[in-house]
């Protein structure tokens, strides 16, 4: 796949995108090793998929097709900052079908996000990757600002 067969269309998620969305979302949460007996429960991703078409939710989600085919995902949420006055956009989840890869679909659905952030009146769009994703970092480097700074967590 050199070139896409048809123009690439970054757009809203669809309640009928279903079954071609989960196999992008399997992709994505393999690749950060949740797959097989580390794989997330299923009621996690159906509360996941349900919070995209609940006007209540914060969490969005985005989709890039060509010709019919979902070859892309990102998922991101809307929240209050403590440095801003707006809310913060924060893109969780971003995924690029392995046969689409470096194709432009990942810095698409990038610039979906800013597009939609931008209509929502946010003004910071912010994510984070693992250290060892050097394909990733790569277009993030063109994309946006890496600011130095090394994530903690502590599940409680």
């Amino acid at each position: 796949m050199k070139n896409l067969s048809a123009p690439l269309l970054v757009r809203p998620i669809q309640p009928t995108d279903f079954a071609a969305w989960q196999p992008l979302w399997d992709g994505y949460n393999a690749f950060y090793g949740r797959e097989g007996s580390t794989a997330l429960a299923p009621h996690i991703t159906q509360a996941t998929w349900a919070r995209f078409f609940d006007p209540a939710e914060p969490v969005f989600a985005l989709v890039a097709e060509s010709d019919g085919q979902l070859l892309g995902l990102t998922h991101y949420l809307y929240h209050r900052s403590t440095t801003r006055f707006e809310l913060t956009c924060y893109l969780q989840d971003l995924f690029t079908a392995p046969q689409a890869r470096g194709k432009g679909v990942g810095r698409a659905l990038i610039e979906g996000v800013y597009q939609a952030s931008k209509a929502a009146g946010i003004q910071r769009v912010y994510w984070q990757t693992h250290e060892t994703n050097a394909a990733g970092r790569l277009l993030y480097d063109k994309v946006a600002r890496h600011f130095g700074f090394i994530v903690y967590a502590h599940d409680v």
